[in-house]
């Protein structure tokens, strides 16, 4: 591996404020937001949005993508990382399909799938799902995921060589970090670990925007149930904790999830 690429990558490396987790991120938080708005109208074009004025699930999924928002700008002014969201440009749509999935691009573009709401069956469990999603944008997760797939791809000597020509990249590696438009489910391709942020600070997001967090039990119980009649690999060949193993780490996350929680009358 060349100095420079060392160099570049020893940079790229930075701990989270939030989670506390090293993370590489090798792209420009800027050049993901943008890449994401076009890619997220490129993906509404071609497929049949739910009005909201039409439908109560609709309403019913802004509404819970706009609670958990205003969710996650609070919980990072508390901490002093509110400019860390301030440029997030919320939207909140619901598509028909009958994929069981739901993604958050980077700048707050939500998408989630008819095929989940059988599963998700109430809005607090629903507001779980979208927590989870909106915390793999917010914690960097995607471009996290996009730098390793670039290492991937290109290993460490060519590193520094495709880094000045990112934007053919950025594109296909942002599909793919984030699953948008295949067929993948609501588990999306991020490591074990990622997904455990994702479940315990979207547990936290889920109760300050008002939504009962223990909902999320019996979402993967459901989520369980449903994936019975799917062949998955063991967990430890897989990127995704398995239902059972998620499950007992939000019964251990909930203790303090629960603290954050205030029903909405």
């Amino acid at each position: 591996m060349t100095f420079l690429a060392v160099s570049v990558l020893l940079g790229a490396c930075s701990r989270n404020a939030i989670t506390g987790r090293k993370q590489l991120t090798l792209y420009p938080e800027s050049e993901i937001t943008a890449a994401a708005v076009d890619q997220y109208r490129q993906f509404l074009s071609q497929n049949k949005v739910v009005s909201p004025s039409a439908s109560r699930d609709a309403e019913m999924v802004r509404r819970v993508g706009q609670r958990i928002a205003t969710a996650i700008t609070q919980y990072y002014t508390q901490k002093g990382l509110g400019n860390e969201v301030s440029g997030y440009q919320w939207e909140y749509n619901l598509v028909d399909s009958k994929e069981v999935n739901a993604w958050c691009m980077p700048g707050g573009k939500i998408v989630v799938y008819t095929g989940l709401l059988p599963i998700t069956q109430n809005e607090a469990a629903l507001a779980v799902v979208v927590g989870h999603e909106v915390t793999h944008a917010v914690a960097k997760h995607g471009n996290e995921r996009m730098s390793q797939g670039m290492l991937q791809q290109l290993g460490g000597v060519a590193l520094s060589v495709a880094l000045a020509n990112q934007p053919s990249q950025t594109q296909n590696l942002l599909m793919a970090a984030y699953g948008a438009g295949s067929e993948v489910g609501i588990l999306l391709p991020f490591s074990r670990n990622q997904e455990y942020e994702a479940d315990k600070f979207g547990l936290y997001y889920t109760a300050m925007a008002g939504y009962n967090p223990q909902e999320a039990i019996p979402l993967w119980q459901r989520m369980e149930a449903a994936s019975q009649n799917s062949a998955k690999p063991p967990e430890f060949m897989s990127t995704h904790p398995s239902e059972g193993n998620r499950i007992k780490r939000l019964q251990q996350y909930m203790p303090e999830a629960l603290k954050y929680y205030k029903p909405v009358k």
